[in-house]
């Protein structure tokens, strides 16, 4: 997708920019709508995103580096939310642009909060997400309203699933990177290593086929990642923080991992484009989200 209409002569440019917001107001799904690929794990349930991810579109001007947070959230108190929202702050120092995005419609005290965050001479530009869910007639007074909550550089109403406004959203964008030769190789679509996507997709699946809590009680962790040509052999470990738990993970006769295990794979296949041969398995490590050192040994720091 050419991301704008820059002149060939213009100088190239190349920068970070970090996605932030509440929980489930659509980071992720804009991230993957701008670089054209699943890059970013999504769900209809809130904090999916646990991990700083890094998506990257290139095209013959601009390396567009987009960082990907979890929801930032002051609800919940467990070890795995503190590690989450540390990681919000730590990616706002790290990039050249911030955009927040918001709900059209929706303004409230968590997007609030995150305008504390925002680190004094970063430009901050606003995204109001799912403008496909309101009517004009409402989506004209809420911009104006919001437009007096903060010193904004750009207001862009978009919607990721209906891909209004994504060029103009990436061409604005692009004025406030910085002229500077790309940081990643042009066919590079994210930083994090293909061990993690199989992990995250297959951790999606939990959140997109089980109930309300047991997602965020589950992680996964890779075991073993081979590599035969095209074919990948992957064993993956589900590890749950109750023992009530596994039986709702496996399901009756194991139709539930089974249905986790598939969905995965065949995204997996779509991704790396090869044959992949899974295997899941389902562990107990109880209360390892309230645990300091079960959290770094999993992967969140």
């Amino acid at each position: 997708m050419a991301a704008n209409s820059a002149s060939p002569a213009e100088s190239f440019r190349c920068g970070a920019v970090a996605i932030i917001g509440r929980p489930n107001v659509g980071k992720s799904t804009l991230v993957n709508a701008l670089v054209g690929e699943r890059i970013s794990i999504t769900s209809s349930k809130p904090q999916t995103t646990r991990h700083r991810i890094r998506a990257i579109l290139t095209d013959a001007n601009t390396q567009f580096i987009f960082v990907d947070t979890p929801g930032f959230q002051t609800r919940h108190r467990s070890e795995l939310n503190k590690v989450m929202n540390q990681g919000v702050r730590l990616a706002l120092d790290e990039v050249d642009a911030i955009v927040l995005v918001v709900e059209a419609g929706r303004f409230d005290e968590e997007d609030k909060r995150l305008l504390s965050l925002v680190p004094a001479g970063i430009p901050l530009l606003l995204a109001v997400s799912k403008t496909d869910k309101v009517r004009r007639d409402q989506l004209v007074p809420f911009l104006q309203k919001i437009s007096g909550e903060a010193t904004f550089a750009e207001i862009i109403p978009v919607s990721s699933e209906k891909r209004r406004n994504l060029r103009e959203f990436l061409a604005t964008l692009r004025r406030y990177l910085p002229e500077q030769a790309a940081i990643y190789g042009p066919e590079e679509l994210t930083d994090r290593s293909e061990r993690f996507l199989a992990a995250e997709r297959i951790r999606e699946k939990l959140f997109r086929l089980l109930g309300e809590e047991v997602p965020y009680g589950t992680t996964v962790v890779i075991e073993k990642f081979e590599t035969e040509g095209k074919l990948r052999r992957i064993y993956a470990s589900i590890i749950i923080a109750k023992d009530s738990y596994k039986p709702i993970v496996i399901g009756a006769g194991g139709a539930k991992l089974k249905a986790v295990a598939s969905g995965a794979r065949i995204d997996l296949e779509r991704l790396f484009g090869g044959k992949i041969y899974l295997e899941v398995f389902v562990k107990v490590s109880s209360g390892w989200t309230d645990n300091v050192a079960s959290l770094a040994s999993l992967g969140y720091d």
